[in-house]
C-alpha cells in the first residue's frame, strides 16, 4: 500500500514518483480520470469543474462516502467497471475542486454501491486508516446534517469530521495550527508534517436535535491528534476553552 497522507496535495509527477513510474508519464488512462497501475486503481476526480477533456461530472462527497461517475461512454457490462466494482487491489481516490490546481488525496474507496447508467456511477466509501478514526466514528454514525453543496442544491447526509469538503473550507479559514496547543506539524517535523491536520466539530451531539448546517467557521476547528484524544475522553467531550485551561494549569512554566 502506498503511504499517500490523506488530505495531502499532489500533483501527477509527485504520485508517479511515489508509485514507481516515470514523472514525464502523460497520455493514455492517466489523463482521462482513472487507471489500473499494478492490480491498484488510481481516480482522479474533478468537482464542480471541467476536466482536462472538457467532461464536468457531478462528483461529489456525500460523508465519508464519494458519488462518481467514471467515463462518458461506460457501461456496467464494462471489463474496467466490473474490475472497479471487484477490485485486485487498492483504489486511490484523489479530487480537486479546480483543474489548475493538484489533487488532494481524500483515501482508499470501497464500493458502496452503483447505478447501470452511461456513465456507470459508483459510490465509493472512503476509508481513512488515520489515528483519527478512533475519535470521530461514533460521532459520525449519529450525526445527521445539512450542507449546501454551492447555490444549487442540498443534501442530508452523514457528516465526519474528516468529510474533505468540510475539512478544507475549515482549514482555509483557520489554518494547519492546533487551536488548543498551538502545534504546528510543518513547522516541527517539516516537508513531512506539512498540510497535517484533525479537524474536529464544535457541537455537542446531545444539542443535535434535528437537521442543521454545518458550518466550518462556526462548527468546526483544527486540532493535533494529541488534543483531539485529550477532548474525547470525556463524555460528553470537553471544550476547546476547558481543554486550554487544563493544558495552562499543567504546564511547565519556563525558567
Amino acid at each position: 500500500m502506498y503511504s499517500f497522507i490523506i488530505d495531502k496535495e499532489y500533483t501527477k509527477k509527485d504520485i508517479y514518483k511515489i508509485i514507481g513510474i516515470s514523472t514525464n508519464t502523460h497520455g493514455g488512462n492517466w489523463d482521462t480520470g482513472y487507471n489500473l497501475y499494478n492490480n491498484d486503481f488510481f481516480i482522479f476526480a474533478n468537482i464542480d469543474t471541467p476536466g482536462r477533456t472538457g467532461h464536468s461530472y457531478k462528483n461529489k462527497f456525500e460523508g465519508n462516502l464519494f458519488r462518481w461517475y467514471a467515463k462518458s461512454k461506460t457501461k456496467l457490462s464494462n471489463p474496467q467497471i466490473q474490475l472497479l466494482l471487484n477490485p485486485p487491489g487498492y483504489i486511490y481516490i484523489f479530487y480537486r475542486f479546480d483543474n489548475s490546481k493538484p489533487y488532494t488525496f481524500a483515501g482508499t474507496g470501497i464500493p458502496y454501491s452503483y447505478e447501470d447508467t452511461t456513465p456507470v456511477q459508483i459510490t465509493w466509501k472512503i476509508v481513512n486508516n488515520s489515528y483519527e478514526e478512533q475519535f470521530s466514528q461514533k460521532e459520525a454514525d449519529m450525526l445527521i446534517s445539512v450542507i449546501k453543496e454551492g447555490a444549487r442544491h442540498e443534501h442530508i447526509v452523514n457528516i465526519y469530521e474528516r468529510n474533505p469538503e468540510a475539512r478544507k473550507r475549515c482549514i482555509n479559514i483557520y489554518g494547519y495550527r492546533c487551536v488548543v496547543c498551538n502545534f504546528d506539524f510543518e513547522k516541527t517535523y517539516g516537508e513531512l508534517g506539512k498540510d497535517f491536520i484533525h479537524v474536529h466539530h464544535l457541537k455537542p451531539l446531545a444539542e443535535i436535535k434535528e437537521n442543521y448546517y454545518v458550518d466550518p467557521e462556526k462548527d468546526l476547528r483544527p486540532i493535533c491528534p494529541n488534543c483531539h484524544a485529550m477532548i474525547h475522553r470525556k463524555t460528553p467531550a470537553l471544550k476547546i476553552e476547558e481543554l486550554i485551561q487544563v493544558l495552562q494549569e499543567h504546564s511547565i512554566p519556563e525558567t
